[in-house]
């Protein structure tokens, strides 16, 4: 047995995405305009996984936007962002679907109360499933495809990444009860990694790939005054400058394009328009999320991190 999508097709969602996205210029004007200002290379990347289409694999360090591709490519569709949360343990049945149990036991107990025989069959069908994010996203009918993120990759273990491959590659699954489900809006599948492990050469084959690394301070300084309005551009400049030096030292964890974010939004609304050592040393638990990290900038001087003569 196999199982589509009800509605939409291959052609008419190819169709779709080709009118939305005819060229990779039509794609980084519809990224900025929702805010996510990506590079050329990213917005080819995006493009390619797009209308070839082909799974795309985004890594680069924590923090530098690679959860907000997805999000803002499903924003220029118009398309559901589904989102996969991946971490140890994650198995294939939390991340394709499970039976309604509660539901099943109550149509055996009200077919009893009928004196009407259920067979097994009449238990396992469409009505008592309940669909985990990867089926979700093979059963989404269209027009436009829906955007499965599978996020954070590299916290899962290889069992789970060996069940990927099937809807990698195929776009399509098999469920014992079911039968193969395979989709007719086949789905733009973005995952993600922080690189905290390797992940297999079969997953990777089946992927684009891209590197998200972290963007120049102009760059940043444009990001950041666009997620928080009303920041000064002095301010975004002297954040980015600082997020920058805090990078040459050897944090656990460096803090990317997110913490920026949150450390100009937090400074905004202290009314701060320059940083200074006073409200970097206040605010500091913002942008470093470790006691080491901080000891460690402290450490280094305050007046070096705002960009002034050293202590």
């Amino acid at each position: 047995m196999t199982e589509a999508a009800p509605s939409g097709t291959a052609e008419s969602a190819r169709a779709a995405v080709a009118r939305a996205v005819p060229d990779p210029p039509t794609l980084h004007a519809s990224l900025d305009s929702l805010g996510y200002l990506a590079d050329p290379g990213l917005t080819t990347a995006l493009y390619l996984a797009l209308r070839l289409p082909q799974p795309l694999l985004l890594e680069g360090e924590p923090g530098v936007g690679k959860t907000e591709a997805a999000r803002a490519l499903a924003g220029v569709l118009g398309s559901p962002l589904i989102r996969l949360q991946c971490y140890d343990g994650l198995d294939a049945a939390e991340a394709l679907y499970e039976w309604n149990y509660p539901r099943q036991l109550l149509s055996i107990r009200l077919a009893e109360s009928q004196g009407v025989a259920l067979a097994e069959a009449d238990l396992f069908t469409d009505a008592f499933l309940l669909r985990r994010p990867v089926l979700a996203a093979l059963t989404h009918p269209g027009p436009m495809p829906a955007v499965l993120l599978i996020d954070e990759i590299d916290r899962a273990d290889d069992d789970f990444e060996a069940f990927l491959l099937e809807v990698l590659a195929e776009a399509s699954v098999t469920i014992p009860e079911l039968g193969t489900v395979r989709a007719t809006v086949t789905p733009v599948v973005v995952l993600t990694s922080n690189r905290t492990r390797d992940l297999h050469d079969a997953l990777k084959r089946r992927c684009l790939y891209h590197w998200i690394d972290y963007p120049d301070t102009e760059r940043v300084v444009e990001i950041v005054r666009r997620r928080v309005p009303g920041t000064t551009p002095s301010l975004a400049a002297d954040v980015a400058a600082s997020v920058r030096r805090i990078r040459t030292l050897e944090v656990q964890k460096p803090p990317g394009i997110a913490e920026s974010i949150d450390w100009v939004g937090a400074l905004t609304l202290l009314g701060v328009e320059r940083l200074d050592a006073d409200a970097a040393d206040r605010t500091l638990g913002v942008l470093v999320k470790y006691r080491e990290d901080v000891d460690l900038v402290r450490d280094r001087g305050l007046a070096w991190l705002v960009g002034g003569p050293e202590n």
